[in-house]
């Protein structure tokens, strides 16, 4: 049992998460895969208040880059796109890992309606037909019946079509234009692909807890099975056969008890880790996206408010945690205003506790800024401030001078 400091065993997670230190060198695109498959998954979600999530999540590790590098990957077949934590982008070397899902896509809850599939055969027939003839399509591409009920999850037949197709593998996402998916059949993306090459359910499962031990360095094993969304797993006796084999090392953690540490991570024990990197993250980066882990291990309380009501909401909108040397030390709630070139946060807040010296409000300062730049903004606007950060900051300011 090796003793660690609760601050250590949150570096240990951001040195496995490409997080303790902002990058050395300017973005690349074999960088940009490089990170996500540090990070195993990136998940995939559609709102861009400030920036798309898989963007931002990027950004936090690289550094500003060009937001077509992402799509260009997918359009390479170096990424596929499939329900892992939940919709993510996936390194394409992984797609033999999550083929027994496509096969079994009844078992993926609402993402998947034998039902559907069964009453609507013709009609899916006939889209299939058309895709093989005609080529990939978008849901845009299929008129809304015109009693057609407006909501977010009132998706027009076609799109129910296709996203059942593609949940059981019959249909791949082969690109993005304007973040909207295109989907094509399987043979043409992976025209080489055969079935026995994929894993089966158990060496599959096996191989993404390991991936998942891997991106996290440090976890507990509720903490291990959420990372692909793994249900009915006996993760225990996973972890006493890990010890044995010495893949994994268990470490008493103060406040927390016994966690478990990747042995990739132990020659880090022997160094000084010290945290470096200030960054503003995604609500859905793999650093908090479980948020009792986010808690436990970083004592940062979140939860993304966007789909609670606005009477019910503690924050606020599209709220994003900000990461300060290796902690979670403040929240924003921001907007990109593109056509004005402003990023204006709505709130800030620092969390319970946090002084405003003036080397944090430096690095929360610098952190924004980056974000800001990378978006395009000429300045930023702060409507509401911690009175802590009045004194030393503006409610506005340029990012050009």
């Amino acid at each position: 049992m090796i003793n660690l400091s609760l601050k250590t065993a949150r570096n240990l997670q951001l040195a496995a998460q490409g997080l303790l230190h902002p990058a050395d060198e300017a973005a690349t695109p074999e960088r940009l895969l490089a990170a996500i498959r540090k990070m195993s998954l990136l998940q995939i979600d559609t709102i861009h208040v400030v920036a798309r999530s898989p963007w931002l999540v990027l950004f936090s590790r690289i550094g500003s880059f060009p937001l077509s590098w992402l799509e260009q990957a997918l359009r390479d077949g170096a990424l596929f796109e499939y329900w892992a934590h939940e919709a993510c982008f996936i390194p394409i070397e992984d797609y033999p890992l999550l083929r027994h899902r496509m096969l079994s896509p009844a078992s993926l809850g609402w993402k998947f309606s034998a039902d559907w599939m069964q009453t609507h055969q013709t009609e899916i027939a006939d889209l299939l037909a058309h895709i093989e003839q005609a080529g990939p399509v978008r849901a845009a591409d299929f008129a809304a019946p015109s009693q057609q009920k407006a909501g977010w999850w009132a998706w027009k037949p076609h799109k129910r079509h296709l996203e059942n197709l593609f949940t059981a593998g019959e249909l791949m996402i082969s690109e993005r234009r304007n973040f909207q998916r295109v989907y094509d059949l399987r043979q043409r993306v992976l025209p080489g692909w055969h079935d026995d090459r994929m894993l089966s359910e158990t060496e599959a499962v096996e191989q993404m807890l390991r991936n998942s031990a891997n991106s996290l360095g440090i976890f507990r094993p509720e903490w291990l099975a959420d990372y692909y969304r793994l249900k009915k797993v006996a993760v225990r006796e996973v972890i006493a056969r890990w010890l044995e084999q010495g893949f994994i090392v268990a470490c008493n953690i103060e406040t927390l008890g016994t966690l478990y540490l990747h042995h990739v991570l132990l020659p880090l024990l022997e160094q000084q880790l010290e945290a470096t990197h200030s960054t503003v993250l995604s609500p859905f980066d793999p650093l908090v996206w479980h948020r009792k882990r986010a808690l436990e291990l970083f004592d940062f309380d979140y939860r993304l408010e966007c789909y609670t009501p606005e009477a019910k909401r503690r924050y606020g909108y599209f709220v994003l945690p900000i990461l300060l040397r290796g902690e979670l030390k403040a929240r924003m709630d921001a907007k990109m205003i593109r056509k004005s070139g402003v990023l204006q946060i709505k709130n800030l807040w620092l969390e319970p506790g946090v002084p405003a010296t003036a080397a944090l409000c430096a690095d929360l300062k610098g952190a924004i800024d980056h974000c800001a730049r990378w978006q395009g903004a000429d300045s930023v606007q702060c409507d509401n401030l911690p009175v802590a950060l009045t004194p030393r900051w503006q409610p506005v300011w340029s990012l050009t001078a």
